[in-house]
């Protein structure tokens, strides 16, 4: 019996079923705008919330933090990458509904004022910023001593954000295009991003390794390599969006692989991912550490796939070299089915269902 992330205290069937309930009561709300501007154009339950501004233009809504990567911070005492990791969960949400990012607000809790820590991470927010291009117009810092605790004492800190993006409604994309044989392209990761990070240090930290150990195939420490910002790829799918047919757009975070499930309220197709890459060495490290399964691996981590675009056949190429030429590392992983479901073909050659 090895390491899962309901073991590591995340049970994603009961975030799933939570959410659901979330859904179903905030689905009420949204009559309170009908017929008014801020009109719910699209709801909870896809990448980002879109309200009705007028001129056929919509405003893209999300919120997201960082998670318990926090910790790797305390524990690292370095906080100026945290805020690039906030960016990105965000912007990179937004853009999967075809939505240019445009601005942030950001919330930081801490356990106790610290200067440098909160310079140090507002830095690292600047830094975000400035790789999405969105503007960050300020926000709210709170000292919680009784409510925040850290994996350091004196340094426990939460950070997230809130994003906007603005999008033509005859540009969202929601998936409902999507169709049978379209090509499912893979941007790189730069490693376990900012989710799935709860169940890695259960199983590294849990076998008595430190931040500051090595770890197999890496010249780098275990803090060094966990603490790697999350990839911010506006400007790679941005500019894959003006110039080719992109009929879905998929940024892989919590649950990893079947958050691809939430196309299917779009459109009847499944997914066959059959060319992924091998992931980055921290993943297997993970793997064998925690003899963690295969299917436990594809539904918790990215595995080196970091955003996924989903686009007809004869737009692969173009989508590849905007991708090369945009700085990211993009790659053909698979197909879309007409049979609905996710499978998917490990680097072992055994084929899961996530």
């Amino acid at each position: 019996m090895g390491w899962t992330y309901k073991k590591a205290g995340v049970d994603l069937e009961k975030v799933r079923k939570a959410h659901k309930r979330i859904t179903r009561i905030l689905k009420a709300t949204y009559r309170l705008r009908r017929k008014k501007f801020g009109e719910v154009v699209l709801g909870v339950g896809h990448y980002a919330s879109l309200l009705d501004i007028g001129g056929g233009r919509a405003l893209a809504l999300h919120a997201d933090g960082v998670g318990s990567k926090v910790m790797i911070a305390q524990l690292m005492d370095k906080y100026d990458t945290v805020g690039i990791d906030c960016v990105a969960m965000n912007v990179n949400d937004l853009i999967c509904m075809g939505a240019e990012p445009v601005a942030m607000v950001d919330y930081l809790v801490v356990e106790k004022s610290d200067d440098r820590m909160i310079a140090d991470i507002m830095r690292g927010l600047s830094k975000g910023a400035k790789e999405a291009k969105v503007a960050i117009l300020g926000g709210e810092t709170a000292v919680m001593p009784d409510v925040v605790k850290g994996a350091v004492e004196g340094k426990g800190f939460d950070l997230a954000a809130l994003s906007i993006g603005v999008v033509d409604k005859s540009n969202v994309i929601d998936g409902r295009k999507l169709a049978s044989n379209d090509v499912i392209i893979g941007l790189r990761s730069s490693g376990i991003h900012s989710n799935g990070l709860t169940l890695a240090r259960k199983v590294i930290f849990g076998s008595g390794a430190t931040v500051d150990d090595h770890f197999d195939g890496s010249d780098r420490t275990i803090g060094e390599e966990l603490l790697t910002p999350t990839k911010i790829y506006v400007k790679s799918v941005r500019s894959v969006l003006a110039a080719a047919d992109v009929h879905a757009v998929a940024h892989i975070t919590g649950g990893a692989y079947t958050k691809l499930r939430r196309f299917e309220e779009y459109a009847n197709v499944g997914f066959e991912f059959d060319s992924l890459p091998t992931p980055p060495t921290i993943f297997p490290f993970v793997q064998r550490l925690g003899k963690v399964a295969d299917e436990e691996m594809y539904r918790t981590f990215n595995m080196g796939i970091g955003m996924c675009l989903f686009v007809a056949p004869e737009d692969v190429d173009i989508a590849l070299r905007v991708c090369e030429l945009k700085g990211d590392k993009a790659v053909v992983v698979g197909k879309v089915t007409r049979k609905r479901g996710i499978i998917i073909k490990t680097p072992s050659g055994r084929w899961i269902v996530p």
